[in-house]
């Protein structure tokens, strides 16, 4: 029996049971799919740590459906007011000190006094929200460090019965996980990019810090592992050419790539060529990133050869996701 359900009123109502039961249910949000439970259920949320194999200490965010449901878990400053009036519903995630009467799990923190908190547009994600009456626990719905998933299928792939449940609500829309930025101190911090850009941040909030620097040691916000959003492939960046055994994955025109020995990029088989945009778009190329990924993990190369893409806007955020994929491997970039 398949663990894909058509995200209808009746199967959101379902979903939501299981959830007030302490169970597990993989929702679509317009980022990437989130592995979700009961955020005040400590049990529960424990056991997404256990679905993902996800090491305790990594912070979970926490979704809400308002800005006023979440300022009862967090305690929001002015530069907070003005992102949520911005940005949200959206793909932004505001770490920002927890309060003392929060009924939110404490392993949602990782032992921290903060919290990170979201409030997801995607119709479904806040339906199944408010048929729960509770805010969601979410990591993306994936093995830890493994590929975030941009469809019910890659959630099936990567967690299997593990994730219990899975709401089908399309392919994301973003396609990359939520900015992050730490609001805890005298000045923003953004800790993860996404498509609220660092420009967008600073247009609005003046002088921002950036600090992407990717640990092993205890992380401030999701997403800051050294190995992380990772493929079984070994990744090479700011690829010039294709070796031998290599898949590619383009970005803009790969017409003056060629393939080492002999051959155009061009003209590679379709199993071994994945182009993020062929027009050079960082949008289209966000939304394409996991799953174009997921395609080229699948087929046994060598390595994926990635053309280099402009480290500006929501370049940044691919690249940090490309740097982090490729971390912890040992090979050349």
């Amino acid at each position: 029996m398949s663990l894909i359900f058509e995200a209808t009123e009746e199967n959101i109502a379902k979903a939501a049971a299981r959830m007030k039961n302490g169970g597990l249910v993989a929702l679509p949000t317009e980022t990437v799919y989130g592995l979700g439970a009961d955020a005040t259920n400590d049990h529960a949320v424990a056991s997404i740590f256990a679905a993902k194999g996800r090491p305790s200490f990594n912070p979970v965010i926490v979704h809400f459906r308002s800005k006023e449901e979440a300022a009862e878990a967090v305690v929001f400053n002015h530069h907070a007011e003005l992102l949520a009036a911005l940005f949200w519903p959206g793909p932004l995630t505001m770490i920002l000190p927890r309060r003392e009467n929060t009924d939110i799990s404490k392993l949602c923190s990782a032992g921290l006094p903060t919290l990170a908190v979201r409030c997801p547009s995607h119709p479904v994600a806040r339906q199944l929200i408010k048929a729960l009456q509770s805010p969601v626990a979410a990591p993306s719905a994936n093995a830890s460090g493994s590929l975030s998933p941009t469809t019910p299928q890659h959630v099936l792939l990567s967690l299997g019965g593990n994730a219990g449940m899975i709401l089908a609500g399309g392919k994301a829309a973003v396609g990359l996980e939520s900015t992050v930025v730490d609001l805890t101190g005298d000045v923003p911090v953004l800790l993860r990019p996404g498509a609220v850009t660092l420009e967008d941040l600073q247009q609005h909030l003046g002088e921002v810090l950036v600090e992407f620097s990717v640990t092993s040691e205890k992380p401030k916000s999701p997403g800051q592992l050294l190995k992380h959003y990772a493929p079984k492939t070994p990744l090479r960046l700011k690829a010039v050419d294709v070796k031998p055994g290599e898949a590619l994955l383009a970005f803009g025109s790969a017409k003056f790539m060629g393939v080492v020995g002999g051959g155009a990029a061009k003209d590679l088989p379709q199993e071994a060529y994945q182009n993020l945009s062929e027009n050079g778009d960082l949008e289209e190329a966000a939304a394409h990133l996991f799953a174009m990924l997921h395609y080229l993990d699948a087929g046994a190369f060598e390595s994926i050869a990635v053309m280099n893409i402009p480290d500006t806007g929501l370049g940044v955020a691919i690249n940090d996701r490309l740097r982090r994929a490729a971390g912890a491997q040992k090979h050349p970039e």
